[in-house]
């Protein structure tokens, strides 16, 4: 073996390395959100992402959209799982979402939305009186 084929063998993979595949985590969010609907629908919220690699961030939510929804209601206990992600700046931005939500003293939400690559499900209860399915904006920014 010629040691000088070894060393340049060496220092050329020092030069021509192959980038390292990014490390992909999981995130979740707890939030709150409150507002109301009539055929227009207007909530603003807060809550905290939270990944597997160690980020974190407190964030500010808005939902602006509209549909086939009436009522006023206040989500206290909302959770979500976003899809996997390179880095927690992946979730901030805009969601194209679909959703819907019920009741009558107790309220509950469910979410489906989705951002390019990212994706997001949401669900929540909490209280208030509403009735509908939506099709809205969902933003993310971080506070």
């Amino acid at each position: 073996m010629n040691i000088s084929r070894v060393l340049a063998a060496g220092t050329a993979s020092l030069f021509f390395a192959l980038p390292a595949a990014a490390e992909m985590t999981h995130c979740t969010i707890h939030y709150s959100l409150s507002g109301w609907s009539a055929f227009y629908m207007r909530y603003d919220g807060s809550g905290r992402v939270t990944c597997e690699n160690g980020q974190r961030a407190s964030v500010a939510l808005r939902v602006r959209g509209g549909g086939v929804t009436f009522g006023k209601s206040q989500i206290d206990r909302g959770t979500g799982t976003f899809s996997e992600v390179e880095d927690i700046s992946e979730v901030f931005g805009s969601y194209v979402s679909v959703g819907g939500h019920a009741g009558a003293t107790q309220s509950g939400e469910g979410w489906a939305m989705t951002k390019g690559q990212v994706s997001l499900v949401l669900s929540g209860t909490g209280r208030g009186f509403d009735l509908g399915f939506a099709f809205a904006g969902f933003t993310i920014t971080r506070r």
